[in-house]
This record gives structure tokens, C-alpha cells and sequence, in this order.
């Protein structure tokens, strides 16, 4: 069977110029408990921020389209399909691109984090089900991977996360280099980046994008802290140094830019929270930064406004949904534009 690397296929960069934007509603009370109304306010909040720049479109299950459809303006249309959650950078189609306006999906046979949540069915048959309603060509990913777990620079360099991609409840009996080998055949790849560890608290087990990300080939943004007793200290002082040590498939050196991770915040049963100022979202001219309402915000918002400095930068508070541990990046899935949209 062929790859998306034989066929000429490539995961192209978050930066690339999107058609639309597509999210998903939350509604399950038995995983958001108290806080679900909160979630599916900074949903609407991210929604609405990102219909500014491009068109929306929010899923939702059947039972829950009434519900979503009467919280969202204009921009933003509501469409029923099968789902269990938001998580729709994991869920979702990695979308592929041939360059020459050929659209496809990868399918990345969502586990639910390697079982660490459940019921996970409706989200492990999204990707397909999505793929031929749309009558989009459908790649199978040969592993289990998820968005979360990738970040891409467009030119054949990917960002990968060892503690998802590694993981045995997601991939059995993982090899390094047999996954790099699947990796770069399936997102049509060159060089993979590998970066250790999770964020204390992060319920999906480990995921690329709470920890860096690119801001343009050559540039990674990554989240540090300088406060040696922090349990994240060893992970992100890890990444921090092997980003330093790498180059990209174009052999440039990387140039790292270092944002101090947002200050500790923990839920009501004492379990820290997994924030991240990375985990953003690339929308046509504007970059969605996370705003956790704490010291450390403006600085964060003050670093990213000039990593992207052709994109608007724009705040959007999600304690709401960090309290689940998800970031912009993780419940926001950029569809790529046609190439005579993207040249607009």
C-alpha cells in the first residue's frame, strides 16, 4: 500500500494559509463534570476569535446541535456528526497536502490517549467518517498518531513527542526508528525532532505542542522555567537542550526562542494543571495565544506577537478548558486552503 510519502503527500506547517477552521463542542459532563459550561464558554470565546480571520465550522453530536448551534454568531456554522469530545487535533485528519492544491487526511487510529480515556469509539472513527463525508482521500497512518503529537515546519522537519509516539499503550512494543521510519513516511517527512517528556498533570499522557512548537522554518518556540524545583524543570531544561543541539532537513541550525511556562495553577482537587503558552492556534493572519489570567500573560503574549510578526496576535483566556488539560492548539484543526484561496 502506498504512503503518503510515495504519493508526494506532506503535512504542511500550522502557518499555512487555512480555508477553514474546524472545532468541536463539549458535552460530556461525566469528564467535564462542573466545569463543562466553562469549556464550552472559552470555546466560544476561541470560536469567535477565529472567525474574525476565517470561516468556523463547530462539530457536534447529534443530541448536543441544538444546544451549540443557539451559542454561536455569525462565521460560525454547526454540523452533527459522532463524536465523544473536543479534542479534535487528536481525533481529527492530519491534513496532507501535495502542493499542487490535492487535498488528503490522515488517519491516525485515535486510541484515546492510549485508553487513559473512555469512551473514546465515536472519536476513534471521526477521522474516517469525516474524510468520506467530505469525499476527501483517506490515509491510513500505519501507527497511532495524534496531531498533538507533531508539529511541522512545512520544509520536512517534525517535531515529535516521545511520550505519546513512544508510548506502548498507543504503539506496542515501540522502536525509535521504526516509528521515525512510519513518521516521516506518513506526514511526508525528512528529519524528526524528538522531544521528551509531558507536562506534570497532562492527562493525554504526552503531547508536542504543550511543550514547542515552529514559528517559521528554523524557529521553535519552546516552554522553559527557571525554577529548579518545578516538577516540569527536567523535562523542559531536556528539550531545551536537545532543540539547541538540533538542525532541520534543510541543515539549519535552530534557532530557539524560550518563553517561561505560565505560572502554577492547580484544579479543585489540588491537580496542577497542564498550561502551556505554545499550544496556539495559526488562523489566516492571526495567532491565538492562551491567556490564563496570571502574571506571566503579557510577557508570553509580548514574545509570540514577535515570533509572528505577518500574523495579528490575539489573547483568548481557556481555564475553562485547561481544566481538562487542553490547550487552543489541542481542540482547533486547521483545514488548508486551495491554493488559489491561499494566494489571496
Amino acid at each position: 500500500m502506498s504512503t503518503p510519502l510515495d504519493r508526494g503527500f506532506f503535512a504542511p506547517a500550522d502557518w499555512a494559509v487555512n480555508g477553514r477552521c474546524w472545532m468541536a463542542w463539549p458535552a460530556r459532563e461525566a469528564l467535564w463534570g462542573e466545569g463543562l459550561e466553562a469549556a464550552q464558554d472559552d470555546v466560544v470565546e476561541l470560536a469567535t476569535a477565529i472567525a474574525e480571520h476565517e470561516p468556523v465550522t463547530v462539530i457536534a453530536g447529534p443530541e448536543n446541535l441544538a444546544e451549540a448551534s443557539l451559542r454561536f454568531g455569525a462565521g460560525i456554522s454547526c454540523v452533527p456528526m459522532a463524536l465523544d469530545d473536543c479534542w479534535l487535533r487528536d481525533a481529527g485528519p492530519i491534513f496532507l497536502s501535495n502542493g499542487a492544491g490535492a487535498l488528503a487526511g490522515l488517519d491516525g487510529g485515535f486510541t484515546g490517549w492510549g485508553g487513559r480515556v473512555m469512551p473514546h469509539e465515536q472519536d476513534s472513527a471521526l477521522a474516517a467518517a469525516w474524510l468520506a463525508e467530505h469525499e476527501i482521500e483517506r490515509f491510513a497512518a500505519g501507527l497511532a498518531l495524534e496531531g498533538g503529537a507533531v508539529c511541522l515546519d512545512g520544509e520536512g522537519t517534525v517535531l515529535a513527542s516521545e511520550a505519546s509516539l513512544l508510548d506502548p499503550k498507543r504503539n506496542p512494543e515501540p522502536d525509535t526508528q521504526a516509528i521515525e521510519q512510519a513518521l516521516k513516511a506518513a506526514l511526508g517527512a525528512e528529519k524528526v525532532i524528538w522531544l521528551t517528556g509531558r507536562l506534570e498533570g497532562d492527562p493525554t499522557g504526552g503531547r508536542v505542542d504543550n511543550l514547542a512548537c515552529f514559528a517559521r522554518p528554523g524557529v521553535v518556540l519552546t516552554q522553559v522555567t527557571d525554577e529548579q524545583d518545578d516538577a516540569n524543570h527536567p523535562v523542559l531544561a531536556e528539550n531545551l537542550e536537545r532543540l539547541r543541539a538540533a538542525s532541520d532537513a534543510k541543515g539549519r541550525q535552530l534557532e530557539v526562542v524560550e518563553i517561561e511556562q505560565p505560572r502554577a495553577q492547580v484544579r479543585e482537587d489540588g491537580g496542577r494543571l497542564a498550561l502551556s503558552y505554545v499550544s496556539l492556534y495559526l488562523a489566516k493572519g492571526a495567532v491565538l495565544v492562551p491567556s490564563y489570567e496570571k502574571v506571566g500573560d503579557e510577557k508570553a503574549f509580548d514574545i509570540i506577537d514577535q515570533a509572528f510578526p505577518e500574523h495579528e496576535a490575539i489573547q483568548v483566556p481557556i481555564l475553562g478548558l485547561a481544566a481538562q488539560g487542553a490547550g487552543i492548539r489541542a481542540v482547533t484543526l486547521g483545514q488548508p486552503a486551495p491554493p488559489e484561496e491561499g494566494d489571496d
